[in-house]
């Protein structure tokens, strides 16, 4: 009878296993896909001259982006969106950068605004988007290039951080909204659903596998200690989805001489008109930060 019942649980527990592994995929790709949201405006309705661009990226796709060139300016600020978002709703912060006389090059990546789709999005191919970008800059606009910043929010912050560990070129990272761990964010996600602890493992480790990084290669508490050059971390204090906790946690981990935290008081995650409302901290930045590379 004992053995029975043992053999009668084994073969529960199989069948559970088997069943969480073939919904775990499922799930996965329609739980954390992104949201495609088309542009409504182009930097002509805040005055803005510019020129529509095509950028081409890995596996053969092309980017859509708008250049905001500044007379005779020789440095850009490349902006880079959050997930579901897209380079239009960047715009409010690429205003003051372009007033202070800054080239602005925005862009929507892989399967966001009018990007190429792809099979999938992850931090690791916002950064290879990035990279795409700065070549792309680089080659075409060569006097635009002396030193070239990268903004980046939420899951373009973290991309911006990393890219910033591998690519010479980027002088200075301005992260607004960034996570400190995506296995963490993961799990915060997850929470809601209330499922059983080896569920959510197995999910960790099937986007891992999916994406092709292991998440402490790309957590941004790690890349943050790798990044060469200075880093303004921007958070907001009423961030429901991405902690203040998050932000601290980062500047922890960081070198204090290269990295610096502001707090934007009153700010949610996609606050960007609270954060343009502090354009200044963002330019005293750049300017500290290009004068010293």
């Amino acid at each position: 009878m004992i053995t029975s019942i043992a053999t009668t649980t084994l073969v529960t527990l199989a069948l559970l296993a088997v069943l969480a592994a073939s919904l775990i995929p499922l799930g996965v790709h329609l739980g954390f896909r992104a949201p495609r949201v088309p542009a409504t405006r182009s930097p002509a309705a805040l005055g803005l001259a510019f020129e529509t661009v095509r950028i081409l990226t890995v596996r053969g796709r092309t980017l859509t982006g708008w250049l905001l060139p500044a007379a005779d300016a020789t440095r850009t600020v490349i902006i880079l969106h959050g997930w579901g978002s897209n380079a239009e709703q960047m715009l409010p912060l690429a205003q003051p950068l372009h007033q202070a006389e800054f080239n602005v090059l925005l862009f929507d990546a892989r399967n966001h605004g009018a990007s190429d789709g792809d099979s999938f999005s992850s931090l690791p191919r916002f950064a290879e988007d990035l990279g795409a970008a700065i070549t792309w800059l680089r080659q075409q606009h060569p006097s635009c290039s002396t030193r070239i910043a990268v903004l980046g929010h939420s899951v373009g912050a973290g991309a911006a951080l990393f890219e910033a560990t591998r690519n010479p070129h980027i002088n200075a990272v301005i992260s607004i909204g960034a996570f400190a761990d995506p296995a963490q964010l993961t799990e915060r996600y997850l929470a809601r659903l209330h499922l059983p602890r080896f569920v959510v493992e197995l999910t960790k480790r099937y986007v891992e596998w999916v994406i092709g990084y292991r998440f402490a290669t790309i957590a941004p508490v790690n890349s943050i200690r790798r990044v060469p050059c200075p880093v303004l971390l921007v958070h907001g204090d009423h961030d429901q989805t991405v902690p203040i906790e998050d932000a601290k946690r980062l500047a922890a981990a960081a070198d204090p001489a290269r990295v610096r935290l502001f707090v934007v008081a009153g700010a949610g995650h996609d606050s960007v008109d609270k954060i343009e409302a502090h354009a200044d901290a963002l330019l005293t930045f750049l300017g500290a930060a290009w004068w010293a590379t």
